[in-house]
């Protein structure tokens, strides 16, 4: 609909720029059409020819310059078809779209009738073609192979594609080819009619009427350059809001343009696209269309094809497809499905070809619509649309209302009108094809899905001998069985209506319901958008030059206010260009027009704000029903049954006499004089050339003001990246050079789009230093790391699907490195025989940590992947093994040593390739090098249930004790989600491998042993964890004892882990990385505490209560992120800087640790004398004076300090302590049992004067701030309170 604004004069005003003539050019005669591709096993009637535009009124259009090339490629897609009398010539219709550079649409509306050949030297030619055809190839002379139905079946419907090979049974033996003595020879010829605007329905019925004109046996009332120069000329585009009537050659017709508020023009009929493919397939293509991905079409009928395509589009209000859109694709442009950006496309399918034959170069991530069968092949793994089955639901009853089955392929389960063809989308032809017709009726009726006129019809034409006959002759001598009609041609309806008015008011009403459905839902779900709009520019010129380096809009805060089951969806659709797009016209508003889309999409947003008040359904996700369906269906109804205006009549030429001669059955010469120019003193037109002329003098006044605008026009084109400036292939020229210079675009653009989306998933890894820098948005959300993920994914397959030799599976970067492995393991085993040392394989060397070396290679990771059977497809695979190296911080180093083998990369790719240019490629993998500096989980949090290999490595500190231990130690690791259960590890040999579920990211150790025999005291300094597909490695330190009799006499420690970092000899690249975890505490603060009295360090009362403050700050912020992204808060209680050893500190302040005895005394001892103390008062009735809650407080201390010490765990005294605080912090007592322990006489002789403890002000304090830890569930790992009964 954008195709109208770039006129001057009056552009903007004329209904159609173009009236087209395209056939065969009797001059040049048959030529071969190299392009679409030649068969010459084919017989001559079924190749391709190439056609030619015989005429265009006027020559050209100022504002719309006439495009030969295109044109004519899209008036015949297939070239020239031949027939003969034995063949079917119904006439086609169909309709295709040419997109301008700056995105406008010029609409095409094409009518293809078969003419006489009446030229000797065509007739004469083709008969020697298939005199050579038939020498060549004597065995397809057999009249069943050669059903002459040329490539001019690609415009049939699907039911006269069926009807051919059936009727060919009862033709003559010669039907088969062609003698000139006997046959007549018919060649296609097409009549076009390109407009601004798409007016299906009024274009079609023009065409078809002037056809008729030619074909009736008397002439039509006035010449025929008379009704078309009424339609270039004299019929005007309807204002908005407003209906025209103006004549075609027999009947009036009617069109209506929808008014400013309402959805904009669409008159490409939903009610053929819904059942086609039924709704819920649509719902699917739907939201691939708005998730961008590659969408092929494919069916044997342009139409259909272009009704699909426009139908799809349509309904995306108010959002626009921003990429390659080409609904038609001709043979000649079939290299564009190499195309690596978004595209929706359509693909004309051959006869009998089956869908496994079509070669396309990348499925990984395209949508397949095969249009004929009714189904669609989807990609991988993509979020559903929110509310699917409800709007599925909404959307079926909307069809039901007007008779259309909601599934696929089925038939109208009634007829409201009475034009509906059976089986056939694309002609509205009455006469039914007999045969093929019937077995439709009969196999419908056999399943009952037949409504009741059909029914009738079928029981008809069982019934009646007379009729069979009828048809059988009528079909035999190529006549068309017409239904009866009056003089009005089209069989009246009610109130003097046509049945066709009818049937297109039906359409109009069904259209506009339909995309109100849709419609609704973006209001719904886009509501508030503007809060989210961030405009930071002071003016349109500021904007555009930085528009690359800006955010538009706040995506963390909108998605943080949207319903959880919409962030799947929503969290990828606002990444799309289409998005993108809209933001920015929003922006852009504020200096400019709005868009004609965001100016009615805002204002349905105003209007659902003053009827409804959003904020309490904001977060909702309940389905809300369109509500103005009937008003929208009202609108149009009033529109076309009150005219509002009617065009000046067709009316004589001032043309020569003996001009406009009459032939019945051949298009007429038309006199060109007369139709190169309209009339001068036309009211419209000059209305529109004043407005013009004060739009013309506004601009210069305010030139000087604004940006220049080719200035503005460079900055946009830039500023709205990739896609962009391919959206159209230019059909006119298709050089080598043209190719090429295409083809380079493509790979600029693909290098554009790593570099911004790997710029992306670091600014939002970096979070809060990132916003420091002056980065945009903060916090990135686990939804939103796995979006951005997703579509580094989708880039890489897209790049290595570029310029591919030989489609091999459905992934091309998972294709690539199965031949890299089969090379890389035939090298292998070569070097096997040969014992030569094997140079470029790493391995990670860890020795410093106890760990055996990791073994890295591409090859290796592979293995892995091939070895997970959750994965079942090729593109899975290659998504597994890309978040695998991306966790790994390799994917550079594994793509650059994958490129490394040139000589497989020139195997697999042509020249123009992405990865055959050299500098890009090297570009591309230091853009991606820049992510190893953040760390990713993307592998380890998505596949959560496979099975890994994980190694646990105990390291004693040798100096101070026993390497051997005559104990038998055991370990059970935890992670985020799950733990490996009890592990027993051989007697000294300190090292175990299992296999167990993914832990996810590992949190906890438990280590202990069973204290038997003499050595059984062990003192150990970590426990190390590696998964063995990831290479994470865990360091878990530990520094105590395990033993009787020493330490704290614990034999067994939960001990907390960190994530350790690569060693320094690895290459800097892959060491940088995001700040570490926390850990457990180390030897270093227990030491000071416990064993060394008062030669370790103190730390000062002040640092003490910060430490409290930042550890109760610490769980306040973990709760209040989401949920996904938490992490451990084991670390945050147990962990170095955690809450437990905070509060530890506070009790040790001043505690008479003295070794009595050198027995050395713990907090936990101060815990048990205290509860001792209580127990015994209150035996003695001490405690019966104090208030009620003091004495429950009292009673619960007890008793969670005797069920920590009757647990069968062996935790030792510290661990103990380190349960009581989690306990207590979990059933938020803590702050009720501190005034107890302070109360109690056993401080004074544990602690000295100066302590914290004894402190009342500072105690006070301390209850204060845990008290915030009351707002919170918190919830403990099973590791830290298993075998305590409470």
């Amino acid at each position: 609909m954008s195709g109208t604004n770039a006129a001057s004069g009056a552009a903007p005003c004329r209904f159609a720029h173009y009236f087209v003539i395209c056939g065969i050019d009797t001059e040049t005669g048959l030529e071969p059409d190299e392009l679409a591709g030649e068969n010459f096993e084919q017989s001559p009637l079924k190749r391709t020819f190439k056609s030619k535009v015989l005429a265009h009124y006027p020559e050209n259009v100022e504002w719309n310059p006439f495009d030969q090339d295109a044109v004519n490629m899209l008036c015949m897609p297939k070239g020239l078809s031949f027939r003969t009398q034995a063949d079917s010539r119904e006439p086609q219709f169909h309709s295709f779209l040419i997109t301008r550079e700056d995105g406008s649409r010029t609409y095409g509306f094409v009518h293809t009738f078969y003419e006489e050949v009446t030229s000797p030297q065509i007739c004469s030619a083709m008969q020697t073609l298939y005199q050579m055809h038939q020498a060549e190839n004597p065995s397809s002379a057999t009249p069943s192979s050669s059903s002459s139905s040329s490539s001019m079946d690609s415009l049939a419907s699907s039911l006269d594609e069926a009807d051919s090979p059936s009727s060919s049974s009862c033709r003559p033996a010669a039907c088969g080819g062609y003698d000139a003595s006997r046959d007549t020879l018919y060649v296609s010829k097409a009549l076009c009619l390109i407009t601004p605007m798409p007016f299906m329905h009024a274009c079609r019925r023009f065409l078809s009427q002037v056809h008729r004109a030619v074909t009736a046996s008397l002439p039509p009332p006035l010449p025929l350059e008379s009704y078309v120069h009424n339609i270039l000329y004299e019929v005007p585009l309807p204002p908005p809001g407003r209906s025209l009537k103006f004549h075609g050659v027999y009947e009036p017709i009617v069109c209506q343009r929808p008014g400013p508020g309402e959805l904009p023009l669409a008159d490409f009929p939903l009610g053929q696209t819904f059942p086609l493919l039924g709704v819920e397939n649509l719902v699917q293509l739907f939201n691939c269309t708005l998730l961008e991905m590659q969408i092929l079409l494919y069916s044997q009928d342009y139409q259909r094809l272009m009704t699909v395509a426009e139908g799809i589009t349509t309904l995306l209000f108010p959002f626009q497809w921003q990429h390659v859109y080409v609904p038609i694709l001709p043979a000649s442009l079939l290299h564009f499905l190499d195309a690596p950006v978004p595209y929706l496309m359509g693909l004309q399918s051959k006869e009998g070809t089956d869908r496994s034959k079509l070669e396309l170069p990348q499925e990984a991530n395209l949508c397949f619509v095969d249009i004929d069968n009714h189904c669609i092949e989807l990609p991988e793994d993509f979020p559903q649309f929110p509310n699917k089955p409800e709007l599925i639901q909404e959307l079926s009853e909307v069809l039901l209302r007007y008779g259309i089955s909601p599934v696929g392929g089925a038939p109208p389960t009634s007829v409201p009108t009475s034009t509906t063809t059976l089986g056939s989308v694309s002609t509205r032809h009455p006469g039914l094809k007999s045969q093929q017709a019937m077995r439709e009726l009969e196999d419908d009726g056999r399943n009952g899905n037949l409504g009741g006129e059909q029914l009738a019809v079928l029981e008809l034409l069982q019934g009646n001998a007379t009729l069979e006959r009828l048809q059988a002759l009528a079909k035999r001598t190529g006549v068309r069985v017409e239904a009866l009609r009056g003089v009005g041609g089209e069989g009246e309806a009610q109130g003097g209506r046509t049945a066709v008015d009818e049937e297109e008011l039906r359409n109009a009403k069904l259209n506009v319901q339909l995309r109100e459905v849709f419609a609704s839902r973006f209001t719904m779900m886009f509501a508030d958008y503007e809060a989210f709009v961030i405009q930071s520019a002071p003016d349109l010129e500021s904007w555009l030059t930085n528009r690359e380096q800006m955010h538009n809009f706040d995506k963390a805060s909108f998605l943080s206010d949207q319903p959880e089951p919409y962030l799947p969806f929503l969290s990828h659709f606002i990444e799309t260009q289409m998005f993108a797009t809209f933001i920015d016209n929003k922006i852009m508003s504020q200096w400019e027009e709005k868009e004609p889309l965001l100016r009615v999409f805002d204002g349905r947003i105003d209007k659902a704000r003053l009827y409804n008040v959003r904020a309490p359904s904001l977060r909702s996700s309940n389905y809300q029903r369109c509500t103005i369906l009937k008003e929208s269906a009202q609108a149009i109804e009033q529109r076309l049954l009150k005219i509002d205006h009617t065009a000046i009549h067709p009316h004589l030429l001032d043309m020569k006499i003996g001009q406009g001669k009459y032939e019945q059955g051949f298009f007429p010469k038309l006199q060109s004089d007369v139709l190169s120019v309209g009339p001068t003193n036309n009211k419209w037109s000059n209305r529109t050339a004043t407005a013009q002329r004060r739009k013309d003098r506004h601009r210069q006044q305010t030139e000087h003001l604004t940006l220049d605008n080719d200035l503005k026009e460079k900055y946009m084109q830039e500023a709205r990246s990739l896609g962009k400036n391919l959206r159209q292939p230019k059909l006119s020229d298709l050089s080598p050079s043209v190719i090429a210079q295409t083809n380079w675009k493509f790979v600029e653009g693909l290098l554009k789009e790593c570099r911004m989306k790997t710029k992306r998933m670091l600014v939002e890894k970096m979070g809060r230093e990132a916003v420091e820098l002056g980065h945009g948005e903060a916090n990135i959300t686990g939804l939103e790391e796995n979006t951005l993920i997703a579509s580094l994914c989708d880039l890489l397959e897209r790049i290595w699907s570029h310029g591919l030799q030989v489609k091999q599976g459905k992934s091309a970067l998972w294709s690539h490195l199965l031949h890299y492995q089969a090379r890389e393991e035939t090298l292998e085993q070569q070097q096997a025989e040969s014992p030569v040392s094997n140079g470029p394989e790493r391995r990670k060397s860890e020795s410093s940590l106890g760990m055996p070396s990791l073994r890295e290679s591409v090859i290796q990771d592979m293995r892995h992947i091939q070895s997970m059977g959750e994965i079942k497809t090729d593109v899975g695979r290659a998504r597994a093994w890309i978040r695998l190296s991306l966790e790994k911080k390799l994917l550079s180093q594994h793509l650059k040593r994958l490129l490394s083998r040139q000589s497989l990369t020139k195997k697999l790719y042509k020249r123009y390739a992405f990865l055959r240019c050299e500098e890009e490629k090297e570009q591309f993998l230091f853009h991606l090098l820049s992510l190893n500096t953040v760390d990713y989980f993307c592998f380890t949090s998505v596949f959560t249930t496979i099975m890994i290999p994980y190694r646990a490595v105990i390291i004693p500190i040798k100096k101070l004790s026993n390497a051997m231990t005559t104990s038998n130690p055991w370990v059970c690791v935890s992670g985020e989600l799950g733990d490996s259960g009890v592990r027993q590890i051989t007697k000294n040999v300190l090292e175990m491998t299992f296999d167990c579920q993914n832990l996810g990211k590992l949190t906890t150790v438990q280590l202990g042993h069973d204290n038997s025999g003499l050595l059984a005291k062990w003192l150990v300094d970590c426990v190390m964890v590696r998964n063995e597909i990831t290479g994470h490695t865990y360091k878990f330190p530990c520094g105590r004892w395990l033993g009787k009799g020493v330490d704290d006499g614990s034999l067994e420690r939960v001990l907390i882990g960190e994530l350790a970092s690569p060693n320094a000899d690895e290459d800097c690249g892959r060491g940088c990385r995001t700040p570490d975890m926390q850990h457990s505490p180390g030897q270093t603060r227990r030491a000071s505490i416990t064993l060394m009295g008062g030669r370790g360090y103190k730390p000062t009362s002040a640092q003490i209560q910060e430490a409290i403050g930042e550890a109760v700050n610490s769980i306040c912020k973990h709760f209040h992120k989401p949920e996904k992204e938490r992490g451990s808060l084991t670390i945050l209680l147990c962990g170095e800087v955690g809450l437990v050893g905070a509060l530890e500190l506070f009790f040790h302040n001043g505690f008479k640790s003295a070794r009595l005895f050198q027995k050395t005394v713990f907090v936990w001892d101060f815990v048990e004398k205290a509860v001792a103390y209580m127990e015994s008062a209150d035996q003695m009735g001490d405690m019966q004076e104090t208030a009620e809650p003091l004495g429950l407080t009292c009673v619960s201390l007890c008793h969670y300090v005797s069920a920590i010490n009757s647990s069968p765990r062996n935790i030792g005294k510290d661990g103990k302590f380190q349960l009581l605080v989690c306990l207590g912090a979990r059933d938020r007592l803590l702050i009720q049992w501190l005034p107890l322990l302070v109360e109690c006489p056993v401080i004074q002789r544990m602690y000295e004067e100066s302590a914290l403890l004894r402190d009342r002000t500072t105690v006070n304090d301390l209850i204060a701030v845990l008290q915030t830890l009351h707002d919170f569930p918190i919830t403990l790992e099973a590791s830290l309170v298993k075998g305590i009964d409470l």
